[in-house]
């Protein structure tokens, strides 16, 4: 099957979000709705992506094969140790607190990002980056009056690199 240029670009993209879901395609592809999302992945990218068990967007190896593009997510086994994630999800890696560290609200997280980087990220993008890093294994979610996170793993055991 041959693709076209966009069809390519948007493979890279799942191979690089990866696992990711509809919404975050949604947003960095300019489409309207999730339902948009699918229509495109079934038309034009079905050999090449899959969902796994918790329904996240996955691409094949041969995806990542074809595209030449590295995966979003290198696991070694005992959770990820390399992840290629936009700019907001790095900065909350950055501010997150350390795995043995007792974990912050996603407004202490937003607050600790505007204070690092002097940016003001939207609450719910905010939120948004802390579950998928969660999907990815870096953040770990405990569950006291609010949800508040953590870093999964050590964070000199991780490296990030930001994606285009």
């Amino acid at each position: 099957m041959t693709l076209s240029e966009e069809a390519e670009e948007r493979l890279a993209d799942i191979v690089a979000l990866q696992p990711t879901k509809n919404k975050d395609l949604q947003k960095r592809w300019g489409l309207e709705s999730g339902s948009e999302v699918h229509q495109y992945l079934e038309n034009e990218l079905k050999e090449y992506y899959y969902r796994d068990e918790n329904s996240l967007i996955r691409a094949t190896p041969e995806a990542a094969e074809l595209v030449g593009v590295d995966p979003g997510l290198v696991d070694e086994g005992d959770g990820p140790r390399a992840i290629r994630v936009p700019l907001l999800q790095k900065q909350i890696v950055e501010v997150a607190p350390d795995h043995d560290a007792e974990s912050k609200s996603v407004v202490a997280i937003l607050h600790a990002i505007r204070d690092a980087f002097d940016t003001d990220p939207d609450v719910e993008d905010v939120r948004s980056g802390l579950r998928s890093l969660e999907q990815k294994g870096v953040i770990e979610i405990e569950y006291r009056t609010v949800p508040t996170f953590r870093l999964a793993i050590e964070r000199d055991s991780l490296s990030v690199e930001l994606l285009d």
